[in-house]
């Protein structure tokens, strides 16, 4: 009797960026497939699938800033199912890009009140990761560096004993 392979939970979410970091994540996947389909149970990954279930992860990598209360709530939400969070990026680690617009003086603002913050309901700061939730590693990067991200999905899998 075969038992089945205990695989890493893994969530993919993205918030305010260019997602640059999810199209170096899913080129990564054109070599790494094969291997990490044995591996990793990708649970939530819009870039990936359709049907996604964001329930108990391992660990999420979440790309981008925070820029409205629905991102928070999300953000929240996704601290609550995960063991692990990665911030991917520039913006998830540092705000910037995204976070440009909280350098603006008044006068911008005003500019983009209505036709933006108010339209979009938009937080009137943009908002780094660890602004709001526990932060366990970070892919610093516009994008994220691929082998930094090898490397760090390696000791995840390890930690997780998936691999020894």
């Amino acid at each position: 009797m075969t038992t089945e392979q205990k695989k890493l939970r893994v969530g993919w979410f993205t918030f305010t960026c260019c997602e640059d970091s999810t199209v170096i994540f899913t080129e990564l996947l054109n070599d790494h497939w094969q291997e990490w389909k044995k591996l990793i149970d990708f649970r939530h990954a819009r870039v990936l699938k359709s049907h996604n279930v964001l329930d108990e992860l391992d660990v999420a990598f979440v790309e981008g800033a925070l820029s409205s209360q629905a991102h928070i709530d999300k953000l929240k939400e996704i601290r609550q199912k995960s063991k692990k969070i990665v911030a991917v990026g520039s913006c998830a680690v540092v705000g910037l890009p995204s976070a440009q617009r909280n350098t603006f003086g008044p006068e911008d603002i005003e500019a983009i009140r209505e036709p933006y913050l108010e339209k979009f309901n938009y937080l009137p700061k943009v908002l780094k990761l660890a602004e709001v939730v526990k932060i366990d590693a970070q892919l610093p990067g516009c994008p994220m560096d691929p082998k930094a991200f090898l490397k760090l999905v390696g000791e995840m899998l390890k930690e997780f004993n998936i691999t020894s």
